[in-house]
């Protein structure tokens, strides 16, 4: 037996991801209680947080000391003689109350896409969407615009996981050659309001459909930007792309299947003088489908979510540019995985 190969192979990584929706529902429901956002008030000790949260004494002191051991808080002292507060991490980014809350996605994972998961292998086997669709329900979309409430939370949501992919691109990318931008659901104005900030020169048009209108001008009245964002409603499936220089795309080609795809990209290009740009911008899967896992996860969130959504990788999508008429595609890594594809006209 080579028992120097099987002292190597530790059964770790198998249980470390197979048992890892221990971990992930500990944050998740850390973060629907709004756990993070007390703390960033000051430290609190055990008994603050079980009032606050109105939780049992019985498992109080495991569930915080998971979070310790897990990294997202800090703490001083030991179980009752114990202080707790939020790590750099959790202060920065699941504070509600602070412009960097990404926890928007997270609460929507732990209400919706947590129980859809359960259903993953049905989805598998028979191809179909796995959430509230199954039984009788409205399509997501539908679903989100026809109530304002889900329709805001699902939008800052979005809007926040987001921001670090807009904020890179506005200032690493070179707009200097382009004087006007229209972003295809455009949702909350994200990422007009990312563009226009850091590029004085451009006018930025913000589409999206007629619910989503008051919530993207109210977030950029609230930066200041009024002057240089229009926001426009119409529905991209039954009306032509404004004409702007460059056209962009955040997390929208993924919902839909090939056929709607290829009708986006030419809705684009058709809108597009020449030396334009149509920007989109995924979890753009690696083209060897090895290395980015996220990416390729997200394909099967789209698989649970939708009809016939799925996420693609540069070469399929270069395919599909070429094919529509676009002269080259450029990729940009942006931050974690996500990635902007430029294609020029």
């Amino acid at each position: 037996m080579d028992t120097e190969n099987t002292n190597q192979v530790t059964p770790s990584k198998i249980m470390q991801i197979g048992m890892g929706f221990w971990a992930s529902k500990t944050l998740l429901s850390a973060v629907n209680m709004g756990l993070f956002t007390h703390l960033a008030n000051g430290s609190l000790t055990g008994e603050a947080i079980q009032e606050k949260l109105g939780l049992h004494k019985r498992s109080l002191f495991d569930f915080l000391d998971t979070l310790v051991a897990l990294g997202f808080l800090k703490r001083t002292g030991i179980k009752e003689n114990a202080l707790y507060s939020n790590s750099e991490d959790t202060d920065m980014f699941l504070d509600k109350n602070k412009l960097s809350y990404i926890g928007g996605i997270l609460e929507m994972s732990n209400n919706r896409l947590y129980p859809f998961w359960n259903d993953l292998e049905t989805c598998l086997k028979t191809g179909k969407p796995q959430n509230e669709t199954k039984h009788g329900g409205q399509p997501i979309f539908e679903a989100l615009y026809s109530n304002e409430d889900t329709l805001r939370e699902f939008i800052h949501g979005m809007g926040g996981v987001q921001a670090g992919n807009f904020m890179k691109l506005a200032h690493e990318f070179d707009f200097s050659n382009y004087n006007t931008l229209c972003d295809i659901g455009g949702s909350g104005g994200n990422l007009s309001i990312h563009i226009a900030k850091h590029n004085a020169h451009i006018k930025c048009i913000s589409y999206d459909l007629p619910p989503v209108g008051p919530i993207a001008k109210e977030n950029i009245k609230m930066i200041g930007l009024d002057d240089r964002i229009d926001v426009v409603s119409g529905d991209f499936f039954k009306d032509d792309f404004p004409k702007a220089d460059v056209i962009t795309m955040g997390n929208i080609l993924h919902d839909w299947g090939m056929e709607d795809k290829l009708m986006l990209i030419k809705k684009a290009y058709d809108a597009l003088p020449k030396g334009g740009l149509f920007v989109v911008i995924e979890n753009i899967i690696d083209n060897e489908r090895n290395k980015n896992a996220f990416g390729l996860m997200m394909s099967l969130n789209m698989a649970i979510e939708t009809n016939q959504g799925f996420d693609f990788t540069a070469s399929d999508f270069n395919q599909w540019a070429l094919n529509t008429g676009f002269s080259k595609t450029k990729i940009m890594p942006l931050t974690g995985p996500s990635s902007a594809i430029i294609a020029t006209k």
